[in-house]
C-alpha cells in the first residue's frame, strides 16, 4: 500500500540534459517517437507514434481533449511589457499575470501602444491584476499583439503556432496544450477509426494551475487549481458504451475522474475540477493511458506515478533519458498499458 506521507516532492525529481527538452514538435506529428510501457509484463518497447495502434488493445476508445489555446499572452513594446490573461471577465475586463509589476498600479492606466491601454482596477494577494482594456479583446487593433502562450521552456516562436494545437482542437478556452494529443494527424486518426478504434471528445480547457509548481515539500499540503470541463450527453453516451477507454492525456484523465455519474454510468455535465491525482489514487474510469513527459516535481508527473506505478515511472524516466527521447510539450510520447 502506498502511502504518501512517506514520501516529499524531491522524490518526484529527476536530472534531464538540457539538449532533450524538444524546442519543435517532430515532423510530420505522427513521427515522434514513441515509449510503450506494459505494466502487466514491465516491459518497455521503443517505437514511432505511427504505429500505436499495434499496441493500442482491441476495441479501445480514445478520449481526447478537444479544448483550443487561446492567444492569451499580450506582448507589448518589443515583448518588454506582457499582459498574460488567464481569465476573461468580459471582452474588455481581463485578470491577468503582469510584466513589470511596477507598471500596473491600481487605478492608474498605463500606456501600450499609442491606441490601446490598460487600468489597473486591482491586484490580488497572488499578484494577479484586474485590468480594464482601452479596447476590447477581439478588437483588430489588439490582434497584432496575441502571441501563443508557450511554456516557458520552448523558445518563442510563432510560426509554430498552429503546431501547438492538436488537429481535433474547437473549443477555446485552454492556456496551454494537451499536449498528449498534438502526435495525431488526420490520416492517423482516420487509420486508427478503420482499426476500430474511435475517439471521443470531451473539453477541459487547461489552466496555469496544470504546470503551477509544487511549492511545497509535503505534497498533500499542495493545493491544485480548478479548472473547467465538460462532457456532453453524446459523449457521456459513448463512454458508457466503450469496451475500454485510452485517455490521451493527462487532462482527459481529470475529465473522466472528476465527471458526473448516475447508477454508475457517465451523464452529461460540465464544471470545476481541483482533482489532484498522486501515487495511491485508485482509477475508476481510465484503462490506459498516452502521454508526453513530464515536468520533474509537476503534479503531471505524480499522475503519471499514480498510473504506472512511482518505481515504475522511475524506471520508464531513466530508459528515455537513456536513450534520449524528447521531453515536455514538444517532445516525444509514452503509452501505459
Amino acid at each position: 500500500m502506498f502511502d504518501l506521507r512517506n514520501y516529499s516532492l524531491s522524490d518526484f525529481n529527476y536530472e534531464l540534459p538540457e539538449k532533450l527538452i524538444a524546442q519543435q514538435p517532430a515532423t510530420p506529428r505522427d513521427h515522434s517517437r514513441l515509449l510503450v510501457y506494459n505494466r502487466k509484463t514491465r516491459e518497455i518497447t521503443d517505437d514511432h507514434f505511427f504505429n500505436i495502434g499495434k499496441y493500442l488493445p482491441s476495441g479501445t476508445s480514445l478520449v481526447v481533449n478537444n479544448s483550443k489555446v487561446d492567444k492569451c499572452r499580450l506582448l507589448f513594446n518589443k515583448g518588454r511589457i506582457e499582459i498574460f490573461v488567464t481569465k476573461a471577465v468580459n471582452n474588455r475586463i481581463v485578470e491577468a499575470m503582469v510584466r513589470p509589476g511596477k507598471k500596473f498600479k491600481i487605478g492608474k492606466s498605463l500606456s501600450l501602444t499609442e491606441d490601446i491601454s490598460a487600468k489597473t482596477l486591482s491586484v490580488a494577494g497572488d499578484g494577479i491584476r484586474t485590468l480594464e482594456l482601452s479596447h476590447p479583446l477581439d478588437d483588430e487593433k489588439v490582434a497584432p499583439f496575441k502571441c501563443t502562450p508557450f511554456p516557458p521552456y520552448i523558445e518563442r516562436d510563432e510560426s509554430l503556432s498552429d503546431r501547438y494545437q492538436t488537429v481535433f482542437a474547437k473549443d477555446s478556452g485552454s492556456k496551454a496544450a494537451p499536449t498528449a494529443g498534438l502526435h495525431f494527424t488526420p490520416e492517423l486518426l482516420k487509420k486508427l477509426q478503420k482499426q476500430g478504434f474511435q475517439k471521443i471528445e470531451t473539453t477541459l480547457h487547461v489552466g496555469l494551475g496544470t504546470f503551477a509548481p509544487v511549492k511545497t515539500e509535503q505534497i498533500e499540503e499542495h493545493n491544485m487549481h480548478s479548472e473547467w470541463y465538460q462532457m456532453t450527453e453524446s459523449q457521456a453516451k459513448s463512454l458508457n458504451l466503450a469496451k475500454s477507454i485510452t485517455t490521451v492525456g493527462t487532462t482527459s484523465v481529470r475529465v473522466l475522474e472528476s465527471a458526473q455519474k448516475k447508477g454508475g454510468k457517465f451523464i452529461a455535465c460540465s464544471g470545476e475540477t481541483d482533482i489532484f491525482i498522486t501515487p495511491g489514487y485508485k482509477f475508476k474510469y481510465v484503462d490506459h493511458l498516452i502521454t508526453n513527459f513530464h515536468l520533474p516535481k509537476s503534479t503531471l508527473l505524480m499522475l503519471i506515478s499514480a498510473f504506472a506505478g512511482f518505481e515504475e515511472t522511475k524506471k520508464i524516466y531513466q530508459h528515455a533519458i537513456k536513450e534520449k527521447y524528447r521531453f515536455y510539450s514538444f517532445g516525444d510520447a509514452m503509452l501505459i498499458l
